[in-house]
This record gives structure tokens, sequence and C-alpha cells, in this order.
């Protein structure tokens, strides 16, 4: 039998105790410029944080990485800090192991106690509604309310939180963290309502109650893969795959698996199919290693795991046995000329066709746009804005987070939010 979830899913990295968190905070240089704050999109103030680890000081730690992000927890957990702050951190410099900052943002803010955004001087009084609940519009909230704004936050879902609550893989985020960050944004006055906006809630409504309109609605549902069997039992794309696993405790697998796609989260896919009881799990890739789109570290993982990779592959069907899929048939490609974004289209190879059979179809193609209801300018699908204060091209909305930049990183959608919320503020002589 499968264990519990904690058994299923155990830390990707084990959280520090509390000597080895002293220990490894005092090896922070704390240096005068810290790249390692200029590389973290929200600009964290990372060695004033690892220094209060230092010295005990952990609610003034959890204090000041509030201060600069509200989801400083999941962010500890999600970040590729690889690239990120750690990445940046003058330790390679001298060929030593960077400082885990990553850890040490997780253990102050998960040992702290009592941490809050306290409000700022200065007050408002004007209300913003947020549509969508995930990192974006939680960031902007909290920084509208710490100035006495009136927000609500909007959402179609039962629980708010967004892709940190349904979306994340679970050795990463747990839906209990990312709720405990809803909870700290709901403490400080901000309303959560259940609504489809468009539908049950029309966007004029919101244009008459609230003076600005925040739109972090993040990005639609996966793309299809438009081919025969697509729609047979034994398909499922992997973002109802990864909140299935999430909202139902007893959830396994057992056969083999193949997930199509070679992002990070087709690699959460298969890393958690793994862990769910799959004999093996295949990603399988249209393009070469060198050209997936996921983290190398993410690659690394699944390796580890014991995720097998297929490159040079794109599906043509999936099998179908009496209504059920048994498996994918692909044909080989080629990389040809570079298509309008330089990536090298893959070409198919006649006459190279193979099938690998298996038990459950994960595509992970990436997700639609979802702005169509919206009376904004949009390019490629995306809301367009202006970059330094989320703007939209109606002077009520402002955006950010993934139906702004295409699909980024947790720290990316809280940076747009905060962007905005200061934006809001300032165009109100705050």
């Amino acid at each position: 039998m499968i264990a519990d979830t904690k058994e299923r899913f155990p830390d990707l990295h084990p959280p520090f105790t509390s000597q080895a968190a002293v220990i490894e905070a005092n090896r922070c240089l704390h240096c005068y410029d810290a790249p390692c704050t200029i590389a973290c999109p929200t600009h964290i103030d990372v060695p004033r944080f690892i220094k209060k680890i230092a010295t005990g000081n952990l609610r003034g730690s959890a204090q000041t990485i509030l201060d600069a992000n509200i989801l400083g927890l999941s962010c500890s957990r999600v970040c590729p800090v690889d690239v990120l702050c750690q990445g940046a951190c003058v330790m390679h410099r001298y060929n030593e192991q960077p400082i885990e900052i990553g850890r040490l943002q997780r253990y102050a803010m998960e040992n702290a106690r009592g941490s809050h955004l306290p409000p700022r001087p200065t007050r408002v009084n004007f209300r913003v509604a947020c549509i969508g609940g995930g990192p974006a519009s939680l960031s902007c909230a909290a920084e509208l309310r710490r100035h006495g704004a009136g927000v609500t936050i909007f959402d179609n879902r039962p629980l708010p939180g967004g892709l940190n609550t349904y979306g994340v893989a679970e050795y990463k985020l747990r839906p209990a963290d990312s709720l405990r960050e809803v909870d700290m944004v709901r403490a400080m006055g901000v309303e959560f309502r259940r609504a489809e906006i468009g539908t049950s809630v029309p966007i004029a409504n919101l244009e008459r109650e609230f003076d600005f309109i925040f739109i972090g609605v993040g990005l639609g549902a996966m793309e299809r893969l438009n081919l025969p069997g697509e729609h047979l039992q034994g398909v499922i794309d992997a973002l109802r795959f990864i909140e299935r696993y999430k909202t139902q405790p007893d959830f396994r697998i057992d056969g083999d698996v193949v997930v199509i796609g070679a992002g990070n989260t087709a690699i959460d896919t298969a890393n958690a199919a793994v862990r769910l009881g799959a004999r093996d799990v295949h990603i399988v890739y249209r393009r070469g290693e060198y050209e997936m789109p996921a983290f190398q570290f993410e690659y690394d993982h699944a390796k580890v795991e014991g995720v097998r990779f297929h490159w040079m592959a794109q599906p043509v069907a999936i099998v179908n046995r009496n209504g059920r899929a048994t498996g994918v048939r692909f044909l080989r490609t080629q990389l040809g000329e570079p298509d309008s974004k330089g990536r090298r289209v893959p070409e198919p190879i006649p006459g190279s066709e193979f099938e690998i059979a298996c038990d459950l179809v994960i595509p992970a193609l990436g997700q639609s746009r979802l702005t169509a209801m919206l009376p904004l300018e949009t390019s490629g699908g995306a809301i367009t804005i202006d970059r330094p204060t989320g703007r939209t091209s109606h002077p009520k909305y402002f955006a950010g987070g993934d139906c702004v930049n295409g699909g980024r990183e947790v720290v990316d959608a809280v940076a747009d939010g905060k962007r905005a919320a200061r934006a809001m503020l300032a165009s109100r002589g705050n």
C-alpha cells in the first residue's frame, strides 16, 4: 500500500535543524553589494535575513523576508535558487559551495512565530478587486492592505492560492503551506470571494464597485495534443494529474506512464508518478536534450528518481484498446530550420514509427492563455503592460503573473503583484 502523503512525497531538500541553520548562516560573507539580493526578483535583503538567523532572531529574519515577499515560505521551497539568488552567490568565485539561501529562508519562515506584515504609516482610501487567487494577486493584495486599501480577491476555485495550492508538485510545496500564506493575507483584512468573473460576476460590476482591478488569472488549461485517442480513458493532462493526487490522499498509479513534454511541469509530473507507484515512467520530447525547457537541476533530479528520457520523438496517436489508452505511437524527428523564436523546428522522419506501451498518458505541453474576457490590449495571448508599473492599456486595470509573462516562476508573479500595487498607490499620490 502507498503510505501517507509525507512518506510518498518526502521533501526534495530536507529542512535545516537549528544547529545546521546557524552554521550555514555563519558562512555568509554579508556582501555589501549583495548580488543575491539583486538576483531575487522581489529583492529580499538576503544578507540581513541570514544575519538575523545567525544571531537567533528568527522573527526578525522572517519579517525581513516578508517585507519583500509575502510568499516567502512557498518561494523558499519552489524557487529555482540555483539560477537566482544562490546562482549569484559570491562563493562561486572562490570555488566554494554557495550559501544555501533557499533552505535558510525556509528555516526562518517555518520556525518564526508571530511574523506578519506591519501596516505602513501612509493610509489610503480606495478599493481594489484582484481577479485570480494565485501569487500575483496575493502579493498585490498584501501590499495594498499595508497602506489601508480595501481589497477583494475573486477566485473560481474552492481554495485560493492558484497553482501553489493545486499545481506545484507535492514534494516541493504542500497545499497546507500555500494555504498558510493565504491565511496570512486574509488576516491582513483582505476579503476572498469565490466567483466566476464574467459570468456570475460581470466585469462591469467590478468596474462600478472598485477603483482599480488587478488581473492575476495565470494561464488556462494545458494545451491539447490534437491527436487521435486524446480523449480516451487513461489520458490526463499534467495539471489535472497534479491536482488530483494533491486532493485525493488515496490516489495511486499501477503500471507504466508516458509523459509527453520536457518542461518543469512535465518533470514534476514524472517524478510524482514514480512516487505514486508507477512501474516505469517515460518522458518523450520532440527535440533533443539540450533544447528541453526544463531546468538542468530538475532534469538531474528526474534521472535520480528513475525517469527514462526519450529524445527526438513526436507523438502521432494514442493507442486505443476497448476505449482505453494502452500506449503512444511516435515518429522520430530531426531538427530543421529555426522558427520565429529562434528554436529549430522538429520535423518527423517518415517510416520511423515506434510505440511505447503504457497504462497512463500525461500530456504536459504548456498552458493556454486566459485573456479573452478582458477589455485589454494583448500580444500573443498575453496581456500587454507597462513593465515597471503593471498598468495595462486600460487605466483602471493592472496585471501581473503568468497572464503577462507566459508562465515564469512564483517569485516573478509576486514581484509583478507588488509593483502593480505600488503603482496604484503612486497614482493616488501615496
